[in-house]
């Protein structure tokens, strides 16, 4: 779910917490936890401006492909990579993301209204007829467990990892595990849960190293409950204030929190 701010008020009481991630100064790590949701909504529709949004599903499957690699190349995980994507969520959650849902079309609606007429009084035309506009642009509800783009990805993100293992000798020295949407409970949870039945198992190291990733502040939270001595998040680097508005250059956004 996040916690909204968190990370803001987190980074800027206690800066030292936050290290950028630099190729030659990356610890070795046995674990890689994925919080897909982040990396799809993303790789589906971005936000950053950079980069123009993919038209196609194949092109939004490529985008998630290729930001995975780039994750995993920079960590190299040694025994584990866990790759979570949310399922079917808790009865409170479904409800707060009905109500969210609901009211961002909501919000789409009044938005394209508003500017349909202030370009009637302008006396221009249209720049886009609604019909077109609501087919091209994707539809972010689409990323949720049981609809049919979903069903594509897990399928897709199956056969690239099978690929990956067939042709990439680092993939595999680590067990590759991807947790599909029709496996219940938010991703980050997940996580958790395998890492607290990784522990309960004999011989287990208590000096493992546990790399999360995921863009949810919650992260920090459930990195800490874990009671693991070496857990990191990963995460994008988040500027505030004036700095957000300056394009960071690609390699240097990536910052590592240390739990």
């Amino acid at each position: 779910m996040g916690i909204p701010k968190f990370f803001r008020w987190l980074g800027g009481r206690y800066p030292l917490i936050c290290e950028r991630v630099k190729d030659d100064n990356i610890p070795e790590f046995d674990n890689l936890y994925l919080d897909m949701n982040g990396i799809i909504h993303n790789c589906t529709h971005p936000k950053d401006g950079n980069a123009p949004a993919p038209k196609t599903d194949e092109e939004r499957f490529l985008a998630i492909f290729n930001y995975i690699d780039f994750l995993f190349s920079k960590i190299r995980p040694q025994k584990v990579f866990f790759l979570a994507i949310d399922g079917v969520a808790p009865r409170a959650k479904m409800n707060e993301q009905r109500a969210r849902r609901f009211r961002t079309a909501r919000d789409l609606q009044q938005d394209y209204e508003k500017k349909q007429k202030e370009q009637h009084k302008a006396g221009e035309k249209p720049a886009v007829d609604q019909a077109e506009y609501d087919v091209d642009a994707f539809d972010p509800t689409c990323i949720t467990p049981g609809t049919e783009f979903m069903s594509k990805l897990t399928e897709a993100l199956r056969y690239y990892v099978n690929k990956r293992i067939s042709e990439d000798v680092d993939w595999r020295k680590p067990k590759v595990i991807l947790s599909a949407p029709n496996v219940p409970g938010e991703g980050e949870h997940k996580i958790m849960d395998f890492i607290r039945f990784s522990r309960a198992q004999p011989g287990y190291r208590a000096n493992t190293r546990h790399c999360l990733y995921g863009l949810d502040a919650d992260l920090i939270m459930l990195g800490l409950l874990s009671h693991e001595p070496h857990v990191s998040l990963l995460r994008e680097e988040v500027l505030f204030g004036p700095a957000s508005r300056t394009a960071s250059a690609p390699g240097a956004r990536y910052t590592r929190d240390r739990s």
